[in-house]
């Protein structure tokens, strides 16, 4: 996670990633309005004007409004306070749609963006194990829990506490069940290509209805759709974008498994998504500036991650088998042709590293470690 900042900042990220948590640890002796608290939330959201009263009179430290999605109308009294008092913020929200409707955009300038992920490799350390990370996924209560019982149990109970009843306190949706129904029906698109009609048709409700049920999910920071790639391409390419949830825990638990499901499709896309969540975060932590993305053309050439930015072009193609067959190469090799200064790796379940003809072939678990000197790094670091 990044430093503190030393001035007013909004941290963004989903409900139970530990935005409250890592606050508590770095802000003692602040203000604290939590407006999970209902009679905080009640008292701020008839008077919003109350929050000055709130805040002692001399108070030097900082002021912690967790939730402020939950009274929107907070940030104007938030703006007036820095303005005014020159009080400093630390704004926590798991909610983008509220915030951009009260009018987020008034703390330009005079506050930052952070973004809160689940726990990545090297935030456990030691401790991280592969298996593990693509089972129960990066939240810090799945992590911690004492087993594996205790993990599914809690992540069990986030889907179904906090996916649903979230949903309907915030009245985003009217057929409760028809959502529940489309969370299932959307994992079977996890890390691939989203074709929104062939879901719809799947949940028995009109493409413009999960179209908006897409946008729910993206709003409470639980899903991202991933663009193609598109710069200067001679290549026609695909124009559906790729839908991830955003840890492999989540994803895991939503998505359903029987007799006629595929170990290796299930398991295919979980290590797609922790690729995916472990880029985001540093990305985000560090401020890296790449425009993630993936590549596939009209006739199935794929390359299942790009990174774009000023510190170069990135290109990542993922396998859980642990042999690497000319074929897998393909999609990388034909990316390689079309933009000549990417650097491409293949991911994969092996133990051995090297480079073929220009593809840089390394272990999974080893690339998702040495991932900080991959994305920030010179790339012999790697090899």
């Amino acid at each position: 996670m990044q430093t503190l900042p030393e001035q007013s900042f909004l941290l963004l990220g989903p409900r139970g990633t530990g935005k409250s948590t890592w606050l508590r640890d770095r802000l003692l002796g602040s203000a604290w309005f939590d407006l999970l608290d209902a009679e905080i939330y009640r008292e701020l959201m008839a008077s919003p004007e109350r929050l000055e009263r709130r805040i002692p009179k001399g108070h030097e430290g900082w002021v912690v409004i967790d939730e402020v999605q939950r009274v929107p109308e907070l940030l104007n009294e938030v703006h007036r306070l820095i303005e005014t008092r020159g009080l400093r913020f630390a704004l926590t929200s798991s909610s983008a749609r509220k915030l951009r409707r009260g009018g987020v955009n008034l703390l330009a300038g005079r506050a930052l963006s952070m973004h809160m992920h689940p726990l990545v490799c090297s935030e456990i350390g030691a401790d991280w194990d592969l298996r593990k990370a693509l089972d129960l996924g990066g939240l810090p209560l799945a992590v911690t829990a004492t087993d594996r019982t205790a993990a599914r149990a809690y992540l069990s109970s986030y889907v179904g506490t906090y996916l649903r009843e979230e949903v309907q306190q915030e009245g985003l949706s009217r057929n409760l069940p028809g959502f529940a129904r489309f969370l299932e029906v959307a994992s079977f698109s996890q890390a691939a290509p989203l074709n929104v009609t062939a879901v719809a048709s799947e949940c028995g409700v009109e493409r413009k209805v999960v179209e908006s049920w897409f946008g729910i999910l993206e709003d409470l920071l639980l899903a991202t759709r991933l663009p193609v790639f598109a710069r200067r391409a001679k290549r026609a390419v695909t124009k559906h974008p790729k839908f991830f949830y955003f840890d492999v825990g989540i994803y895991r638990t939503l998505r359903p498994r029987g007799p006629l499901d595929a170990v290796s499709e299930i398991d295919g896309a979980a290590l797609e998504t922790l690729l995916f969540q472990e880029v985001r975060a540093h990305n985000d932590v560090h401020n890296l500036g790449y425009q993630l993305s993936f590549w596939r053309t009209r006739t199935g050439l794929e390359v299942d991650l790009v990174l774009y930015g000023e510190k170069g072009l990135l290109a990542f193609e993922v396998k859980r088998a642990d042999r690497v067959r000319p074929e897998d190469l393909k999609g990388l090799r034909a990316f390689g042709e079309e933009y000549p200064p990417a650097q491409l790796f293949f991911l994969y379940g092996g133990d051995r590293e090297f480079v073929d003809d220009g593809v840089r072939v390394v272990p999974f678990k080893r690339a998702i470690e040495a991932l900080p000197e991959i994305l920030t790094g010179p790339r012999r670091l790697l090899l």
